[in-house]
């Protein structure tokens, strides 16, 4: 092979490399800066989610106790065995509704658990497969230049 066609090979070899890695760097520090934005996002969406839980909280415990204001106003009367149950199926709901709640949470922290080694899986197996491009590369490489060699020499 002749030095000019090596060197421009060479140079072409050179650049390929030099725009892989400009863009290679480019793209982690664009993953950086997210990485560096989520906690402050996390944190806006729980305070936006805890905002609103006091808010859906204040709103129940006004509207009940304007309820119980015109009740009081108005003393109206009320049938004791209706009130217990009143009471009784709120307490039920209440509770099926708040054991729901915690099924549902860990539910979801399972999920997002699984999705998480998913996550780890999916970057071994990226890994290995790279590890095995690379040897396959190789192996091609050195069967292709001693076959080069090999014509050169015939």
């Amino acid at each position: 092979m002749s030095e000019k066609k090596l060197a421009r090979e060479e140079g072409t070899s050179t650049r390929s490399n030099e725009v892989i890695d400009a863009v290679s760097d480019n793209t982690v520090r664009i993953v950086d800066e997210v990485a560096k934005a989520q906690p402050q996002f996390a944190q806006s969406t729980a305070n936006l989610q805890l905002d609103s839980i006091h808010t859906v909280k204040d709103t129940i415990q006004t509207a009940f106790a304007n309820q119980k204001q015109v009740y009081s106003t108005l003393n109206l009367a009320q049938f004791p065995q209706a009130s217990e149950q009143v009471v009784k199926q709120t307490t039920e709901i209440t509770n099926n509704v708040i054991r729901s709640i915690g099924i549902f949470n860990q539910l979801g922290i399972n999920a997002l658990d699984a999705a998480r080694e998913n996550v780890k899986i999916y970057n071994s197996t990226v890994d290995a497969v790279t590890d095995f491009n690379n040897n396959l590369l190789k192996a091609w490489t050195s069967y292709w230049s001693a076959q080069q060699q090999q014509f050169n020499r015939a």
